[in-house]
């Protein structure tokens, strides 16, 4: 599904190009489950938002089920996100104003064409995450769990082939951030590939395989 050859990045900074990622491969084979680690600026991030289709690379080849994602024009980039890739973020990036109905609809209105379900399955999202009981409550009225639940489901309910998700364990206790990665895990059983970038040795553990970044390169 994913294929990435010589990606290079660098960002300006105080006039200065900074590099972030020096030419990387990586192969994820449909289904995959891998962890991606490393420390605190170590490019992981940055590695994630390529591979969603959030940026593009300064140099190398990215080709997303078989398709060069840098010959796209942000348009076109924009139909692969909504109908393809599916996001978690650690702090969870949902907007307060709206309801967690509302919320996990959002993409929908991003989609290559309306979708006629979508209220559907949004409404079959939350319930699979257990928050059927939630659906007027705003982020506000959510404990950190529930809020990541509901960035889950909103990922969820597109249907995504790749699922990119960056810290999502990262704000909560174990508990809950253990029952978050249940959920993950159970998506990628179900067929979703899932990339996920994370600080916890346990919580990589789980994936398939592991993949580690040092100052933007990824180790031997």
């Amino acid at each position: 599904m994913i294929e990435a050859r010589g990606l290079s990045k660098s960002y300006r900074h105080a006039g200065q190009a900074v590099p972030v990622l020096h030419g990387l491969d990586l192969d994820v084979a449909r289904g995959e489950f891998i962890a991606v680690t490393g420390a605190s600026g170590s490019g992981k991030s940055t590695l994630l938002h390529i591979l969603g289709a959030l940026d593009r690379p300064g140099a190398g080849s990215y080709r997303f089920d078989g398709r060069e994602m840098s010959a796209l024009d942000d348009e076109e980039r924009s139909r692969v996100r909504a109908s393809r890739i599916g996001f978690v973020f650690q702090n969870f990036h949902l907007l307060p104003q709206l309801t967690v109905l509302d919320n996990v609809m959002l993409p929908f209105q991003y989609a290559p064409s309306p979708v006629a379900d979508a209220l559907d399955r949004a409404t079959a999202a939350l319930a699979r995450v257990g928050l059927g009981h939630r659906l007027g409550h705003r982020p506000a009225q959510l404990s950190g769990g529930e809020m990541q639940r509901t960035a889950i489901a909103r990922a969820m309910a597109v249907g995504p082939q790749l699922l990119l998700a960056d810290e999502p364990t990262g704000n909560l206790d174990s508990a809950t951030g253990a029952a978050i990665l249940d959920t993950l895990v159970q998506m990628n059983a179900a067929g979703t590939t899932l990339v996920l970038v994370t600080h916890d040795r346990d919580v990589a553990a789980r994936a398939h395989r592991r993949v580690a970044l040092r100052d933007g390169r990824f180790d031997a």
